[in-house]
């Protein structure tokens, strides 16, 4: 049994995002990868682009740096340069320069430190889990996925409880900025001019930015000055330090990605419960499971779809010429089923291993700075969920986001029996 068959007449249309509201649509990129694994197409809302579906051909290009480009921006749709300028992140430059923001990060979210918040993260999830699963029936997306991450992001940047729902609604509204569920704003439906210069083309964009000139003044009132955020403030080894628009679209960044992708992580794995009962059973005996169980559903999940490249030069792959100056996309959703690589992509294997999955950007300098932080999450909810429930199954239509760049299922009704 599959946890769901994909519908698509895989000849989908990667450039509609309405495509991707029944999921993502896995006949078409088996169809690519067997058929064309370098594929153009023609778009009307942009400059056309080529997708890249195999998993060995992703992994060699996201790690030829000098050849294909972030610094172009990392999402299907064209900017100008002054566009990219306002709007970039870290995201969206290459090395050396990536790397020199990076360094700043990367002991507040390494291993080790993440691993600190391993009992407050327990706490959080007993908090949640113990609330929602008095009732035997409710959405496991909206009352659990997105609750604990975005409780865990107010204690990772300091922020009130109270302004939480908040955020995390601007998170939206700026991640998936396609889906009329998320915001009124739609990007593909109307006029964006007036908002190009901020994160993800959104009026969240300066909200969030509001709101985090007014944070940062309350700290630093306060004296409290060694979170992460005054960490990206700090000079480099060089002597630069972050502009005012760079802090800006880096907490933007913050909010919007350290909450959605592992709300959708977990929704997935979820999902795969409901279909899968033997996950459940495989949960309860533990041992070695939770040592590999995170990795298989953030795989499973592929939260970011793709992520764009642009290239520098002339590169030849499968009988094809990409050319220098057009789009590529890395189709991870794409890679992290292939056949070839993953033994039964289409099922949820906790024991998985090695898995050596995409969802994180492997091979390449991009390589997801919050991946500790997000298999700990995974890890301490599921472990918990586990604890309490006896058998969950679906008890309702799952709902897709409407959008091609951050897949997830943004409602999950479930029917659980508690222990």
């Amino acid at each position: 049994m599959t946890i769901w068959t994909p519908t698509d007449d895989g000849f989908a249309d990667l450039t509609s995002h309405d495509t991707f509201t029944s999921g993502p649509p896995h006949n078409t990129f088996a169809r690519l990868r067997r058929d064309d694994p370098v594929s153009w197409t023609d778009w009307d809302g942009g400059k056309g682009f080529w997708s890249i579906t195999r998993y060995d051909d992703i992994l060699e290009m996201n790690r030829n740096t000098k050849v294909f480009s972030s610094a172009q921006g990392i999402r299907m749709e064209d900017q100008s340069y002054e566009e990219y300028l306002a709007r970039r992140t870290f995201q969206e430059t290459d090395p050396p320069e990536h790397m020199q923001m990076r360094i700043k990060l990367a002991k507040a979210f390494s291993k080790g430190v993440i691993a600190q918040f391993e009992e407050d993260l327990r706490g959080l999830c007993t908090d949640i889990l113990d609330e929602v699963l008095q009732n035997e029936q409710f959405d496991a997306t909206k009352t659990i996925a997105r609750e604990l991450p975005m409780r865990m992001l107010g204690r990772i940047l300091g922020t009130p409880d109270e302004d939480l729902p908040w955020l995390v609604q601007k998170g939206d509204a700026l991640i998936a900025n396609t889906d009329p569920d998320f915001t009124s704003h739609v990007m593909d439906k109307m006029s964006t001019d007036e908002f190009r210069m901020m994160p993800f083309n959104s009026p969240a964009g300066a909200e969030l930015y509001a709101y985090a000139k007014d944070l940062m003044e309350k700290k630093n009132a306060s004296g409290d000055t060694d979170g992460i955020l005054h960490l990206i403030l700090q000079p480099s080894p060089d002597g630069t330090v972050i502009s005012e628009t760079e802090f800006r679209n880096f907490f933007c960044l913050l909010v919007a990605a350290g909450n959605d992708t592992t709300r959708y992580s977990i929704a997935a794995g979820m999902q795969a419960m409901c279909y899968q009962p033997e996950l459940l059973g495989q949960m309860h005996e533990g041992g070695a499971i939770w040592d590999t169980a995170a990795d298989e559903i953030i795989r499973w999940a592929t939260p970011a779809l793709y992520f764009r490249r642009t290239a520098n030069q002339d590169y030849d792959m499968h009988g094809k010429t990409i050319r220098e100056g057009e789009k590529v996309l890395y189709w991870f959703a794409s890679g992290n089923r292939d056949e070839s690589y993953f033994k039964d992509p289409m099922r949820v294997d906790l024991m998985r291993n090695p898995n050596k999955h995409l969802a994180f950007g492997l091979g390449g300098p991009h390589l997801c700075l919050g991946m500790w932080l997000a298999r700990l999450e995974v890890t301490v909810l599921f472990q918990e969920l586990s604890k309490r429930i006896t058998h969950i199954e679906a008890d309702g239509e799952q709902k897709f986001l409407r959008s091609n760049f951050v897949g997830g299922i943004k409602s999950l009704p479930v029917r659980i029996k508690r222990a």
